[in-house]
């Protein structure tokens, strides 16, 4: 009877635990699992109801390369991007369940996609000297995102510096790299004039309803919203960021370090689209600048 409760007790424990997948599980299963941030637009979120969005386009390409369904693993963010990886690549997080499956958590991402690819961030260590991202593989740079800056040209003539935010009201999203920066640069000149919104759109809603002059976010969501609203008196910023530190940024994907495999052959893949021109496509039809990341840039130009 003891015996009996033990291995109940260890079925039930089992299930609990997360699992991402070898290669030949995941071409076995006919399936394959690609992380994308939830309500994430222009890069990831729904649209109809229907998975949409730059990074889903790239993500049902390399199902279609192994002839394999693809399965949106939406993640929704946690404090920091080691979080994230834990929760969604390696680990899992223990409230995370399967809807047909309570005692089970969901399943995790195979792939993970936008993720900083980066080797002062896959290297980084913790007080102690250990690897923080030890249980990860970044991998397969797909694109550069840039800062923007947009503005509305009927209250602003134009945006040759930031200074100019001293006196016009700008928009960002809070707690993000532009409102730290807006807020603290240039001894806090900016600081009275930066507006917190929970998100970029609502920073730009604020700007289409006349709340504030400008916005300043990620240089896709800026194109996205242009687009969206395609009204000529906003225009782009040509400005720089002066003492910003890192301004670009290459963006690429993730898988856990056991399943390098995997990382190997979706990496393959990826690199094809990039050198097709298939990429640069997807981000013309969602009206967005697209920019080679800098492993590319020397060899395709």
């Amino acid at each position: 009877m003891r015996f009996l409760v033990l291995l109940v007790a260890f079925s039930l424990s089992w299930s609990g635990i997360a699992q991402a997948r070898y290669y030949d599980d995941v071409i076995a299963s006919g399936e394959i699992y690609i992380g994308a941030y939830k309500n994430f637009p222009p890069y990831s979120f729904e649209r109809d109801g229907e998975p949409a969005g730059v990074d889903i386009e790239i993500g049902r390409r390399i199902a279609k390369a192994f002839n394999l369904t693809m399965k949106v693993h939406w993640i929704t963010p946690d404090e920091n991007l080691e979080d994230d990886l834990r929760n969604n690549v390696w680990k899992g997080h223990y409230l995370d369940k399967d809807e047909a499956n309570p005692l089970a958590m969901k399943h995790l991402a195979d792939v993970m996609m936008r993720v900083p690819y980066d080797r002062e961030y896959a290297f980084k260590r913790d007080g102690e000297g250990l690897l923080i991202n030890d249980q990860v593989v970044l991998f397969g740079p797909y694109q550069r995102e840039r800062w923007q800056v947009a503005f509305d040209a009927e209250k602003i003539d134009r945006v040759g510096t930031v200074a100019v935010f001293q006196y016009h009201p700008v928009g960002v999203e809070i707690d993000s790299l532009p409102d730290f920066y807006l807020t603290s640069a240039f001894g806090g000149r900016m600081r009275k004039n930066t507006v917190h919104f929970f998100s970029h759109t609502e920073a730009f809603d604020a700007m289409l309803a006349g709340k504030v002059d400008a916005v300043m976010g990620m240089r896709a969501e800026v194109d996205w919203q242009l687009g969206l609203h395609n009204k000529p008196r906003y225009k782009l910023a040509e400005n720089g960021f002066p003492s910003m530190g890192k301004q670009q940024w290459d963006i690429g994907m993730a898988v856990s370090q056991r399943y390098r495999q995997l990382g190997n052959e979706v990496d393959v893949v990826v690199e094809q689209l990039i050198r097709s021109g298939e990429i640069e496509k997807i981000y013309a039809d969602y009206q967005l600048r697209y920019e080679l990341p800098g492993l590319y840039q020397d060899v395709v130009e």
